[in-house]
């Protein structure tokens, strides 16, 4: 195994190193394994990357803006309602890659391979240990249960990942229900949204809520944190995976594409090619905490400390396809 990735890599630096083409990088994300990683591509290629940040939907406006001018090879993103928005709107590239098709499971990519899910972040229920009995969950549904009346908190219905989560209930469970259940789980919270996903791990310790829906990989950097007072805000949570006896829990992707303006498209191709490669992926999951595309790759004791979970495996694709419903669901259940 080794001596395939050696020889892989061998091949990468003969292809590319005498070109020197640089590739341009669009990226919402903002993680040291990623500062990680891309050192290690331009150490092992010769390919220099190019960092262009800024906010998800800034990016997408911005190869909307330059159209087929755009110097941006690669677009790296969360949320696959993202991705495929960038597709519909004619951004991306459709690409032919037998190395993507193996590493990365065919629902968390895009049918056409125009977009690859990269890592893996699962939408849970945090709860407080000191008052919440783990046996009282069991799915999101539940979260509309009275029970819960002013103890839940959550984030913004203008975030995308939960757009994304109630994009899977509409194709669980069909729009009138997943519209019950926005305004039961609206009516059953002790604050109006408000904050990031940290912020609402924070209001379940501080006593605001007994329970928070956020992604896995803010738990980790709260227990993981340089700050003492966030590690205290983990200690006092407990990870609960939903719906683990019917259809599992709902995981998102963070994800790239190779844009439709790229003049370097082999070389973005061998990108995300490294990207999705095993040993790389356990990068993401020890330094980020984000899981990686196969869970089983993992060996961050962080991840291994929550154990394992059955994921939802709707393809990704869907949830890009629901998001226009969910937003005016969300809207008409005043979900702000």
């Amino acid at each position: 195994m080794a001596v395939k990735k050696i020889n892989y890599f061998i091949i990468c630096i003969f292809i590319t190193s005498s070109m020197f083409a640089d590739l341009n990088i669009y990226t919402h994300r903002h993680y040291d394994s990623d500062k990680l990683l891309f050192k290690k591509f331009t150490n092992l290629t010769g390919i220099k990357i190019n960092v262009i940040k800024g906010g998800a939907d800034q990016l997408i406006q911005r190869l909307i803006s330059e159209g087929e001018n755009s110097p941006a090879d690669i677009l790296l993103t969360v949320d696959a309602g993202r991705l495929e928005r960038a597709k519909s709107l004619g951004l991306l590239k459709q690409i032919d890659s037998d190395i993507l098709i193996k590493n990365i499971p065919i629902n968390m990519r895009d049918y056409d391979n125009h977009w690859f899910g990269l890592t893996v972040r699962a939408r849970v229920i945090v709860y407080s240990k000191e008052r919440v009995n783990k046996n009282e969950l069991s799915t999101y549904e539940d979260l509309a249960n009275p029970k819960w009346k002013g103890r839940i908190v959550a984030r913004s219905s203008n975030n995308i990942y939960n757009q994304s989560l109630m994009a899977s209930i509409i194709n669980a469970n069909g729009s009138d229900s997943a519209l019950d259940w926005a305004r039961s789980v609206r009516a059953n919270m002790a604050r109006k949204p408000r904050g990031n996903d940290r912020d609402q791990a924070r209001a379940v310790a501080s006593g605001i809520a007994d329970l928070a829906i956020i992604n896995t990989y803010y738990l980790g950097l709260l227990e993981n944190s340089t700050d003492p007072k966030d590690r205290k805000v983990a200690k006092k949570l407990g990870v609960f995976f939903p719906n683990q006896n019917n259809r599992g829990t709902h995981i998102n992707v963070s994800g790239g594409a190779v844009t439709a303006s790229s003049k370097n498209v082999e070389q973005a191709i061998r990108f995300l090619e490294f990207l999705a490669d095993e040993e790389n992926q356990k990068i993401f999951s020890s330094v980020n905490y984000e899981y990686p595309l196969r869970f089983k790759h993992t060996d961050s004791k962080t991840l291994l400390s929550w154990g394992g979970f059955k994921p939802d495996t709707i393809n990704l694709s869907i949830l890009g396809k629901n998001n226009a419903e969910a937003v005016k669901l969300f809207d008409i259940a005043k979900w702000e």
